[in-house]
């Protein structure tokens, strides 16, 4: 049986986001996986070479996947404001916010089978009163009443080549970090995590390996006493539960190829801990997903680069690869 297609939101209109989804689309569409775009058709033709010619708007996710090799697929939601690439505006927040919200009905209907979203920017839309940090948390809440089997997100994980990294805490100051750490949420991403290793990742025991808050893992209490007083603690506790879980690790050490043969997956305590890496090890294609939702999410793992939009320079692999992953996740989902 053929697989529903995937839903990929526009993001920010002004940003790279519509010159990407084009390259993507000129990528796969010989051989999929087959996507819709939801967002505003005229910005998507802005960003083509060959205008409107390439779109074609559809009424139904069911018309997509036969649309696909031809053209792309647009579920057409027009901005009610003009749009000048590179420059973000909180006029276009509304339009950015429905798009997200249309692609995760459509997802949770069962008419598409995940969500890719393209990058949008956090500024325009706190202004126009967005009440979320993030992509990440906003699909918590609109996914917040569907049922779901397992330890609840959202857990934001990063890939790029053999490295899975999920993170307790995302888009939190520095300074903040140690006082969100506890045992429960520490152990509840631990779960998330080993649950999506074993369910989106088809890793049958998987091992998880978690991070360090302090340099040298506190060193015995010796250099803060998170790692002694909350981190290990949680690990004990992931290991009660039936999680193969060791640490907490020294993160200075933690991500060289000797070590990433020793886990599946790792738990990093910040955003940073877990970014620069994954950043390192594959800067143009790394993956964004969020893990613990009822739906597939993944995005790619950059943002909207407003100073090279509208000038054909932003490469899509990390977008390309958002969707294959999407696709690849939702089939072992289907099972």
């Amino acid at each position: 049986m053929k697989t529903a297609p995937l839903a990929l939101t526009l993001g920010d209109p002004a940003g790279i986001g519509p010159e990407i989804i084009i390259k993507a689309w000129a990528a796969l569409r010989a051989e999929g996986p087959a996507f819709l775009v939801v967002g505003d058709l005229q910005c998507l033709a802005s960003a083509s070479a060959s205008g409107a010619s390439i779109l074609h708007p559809i009424t139904s996710p069911q018309d997509a996947n036969a649309v696909f090799p031809n053209a792309l697929p647009v579920l057409d939601s027009p901005l009610r404001s003009s749009v000048v690439v590179g420059k973000p505006t909180a006029a276009a927040a509304a339009g950015v916010i429905r798009w997200i919200e249309t692609a995760v009905g459509l997802t949770l209907s069962g008419a598409v089978s995940g969500v890719v979203t393209a990058p949008i920017a956090k500024a325009p839309l706190l202004e126009a009163g967005f009440g979320f940090p993030g992509h990440t948390e906003f699909l918590g809440e609109l996914t917040a009443s569907a049922n779901y089997d397992g330890a609840r997100g959202p857990v934001m994980m990063l890939i790029a080549g053999d490295l899975r990294a999920s993170l307790t805490t995302v888009h939190e100051p520095i300074a903040k970090v140690a006082s969100l750490l506890s045992v429960e949420r520490i152990v509840n991403a631990g779960l998330v995590t080993a649950q999506a290793l074993r369910r989106d990742f088809g890793i049958d025991s998987p091992r998880l390996a978690v991070a360090g808050l302090n340099p040298h893992a506190g060193e015995s209490g010796k250099i803060g006493r998170e790692d002694a007083e909350i981190v290990t603690p949680a690990v004990r506790a992931l290991c009660d539960l039936g999680v193969d879980a060791t640490g907490p690790w020294p993160s200075d050490s933690l991500f060289p190829p000797e070590m990433r043969q020793r886990y599946d997956g790792v738990l990093c305590q910040y955003h940073d801990q877990a970014l620069i890496p994954v950043k390192m090890l594959d800067f143009w294609g790394g993956v964004n997903i969020t893990l613990g939702l009822p739906i597939v999410r993944t995005s790619p793992d950059h943002g909207v680069a407003f100073d090279i939009a509208g000038r054909g320079l932003a490469r899509a692999d990390s977008l390309i690869a958002a969707i294959r992953m999407a696709h690849q996740i939702a089939r072992r989902r289907l099972g």
